[in-house]
């Protein structure tokens, strides 16, 4: 099975694709603290991509302590799951339950106002 799936047809940078991915398998749990990845060669063959995308997400993944590179043996998972998600992701997904809560409070006829009030009484 392969570690991460990457699609040509998404408009998404493959070096972006490919961290979300190895994020995304440690957030899911198929990868966990402690596990191996595959070297930089082999995930760039495996995944068909330039090997040069491949260590430069295993480098970023490794700053930010993600993973964690052993020299002569290999990267291995660091961070539990919750750390692997990507920074900021909550107040992404926070950001976008407010627009999509204002949208539905204006299309109901309700300002922004009201609606903040109505979520100070809840």
């Amino acid at each position: 099975m392969p570690t991460v799936v990457l699609d040509p047809r998404d408009a998404t940078p493959i070096y972006a694709q490919l961290e979300r991915g190895l994020r995304a398998a440690i957030a899911s749990g198929r990868l966990r603290p402690g596990d191996q990845l595959p070297t930089v060669r082999e995930l760039a063959v495996e995944l068909s991509v330039n090997a040069n995308t491949v260590a430069r997400v295993y480098s970023e993944l490794e700053r930010s302590g993600v993973l964690e590179t052993r020299r002569g043996v290999g990267s291995f998972v660091r961070a539990t799951p919750l750390e692997a998600r990507p920074p900021r992701e909550h107040e992404k997904r926070l950001r976008a339950l407010a627009t999509r809560m204002l949208a539905d409070a204006a299309a109901a006829g309700f300002t922004r106002e009201e609606l903040l009030e109505a979520l100070r009484r809840t």
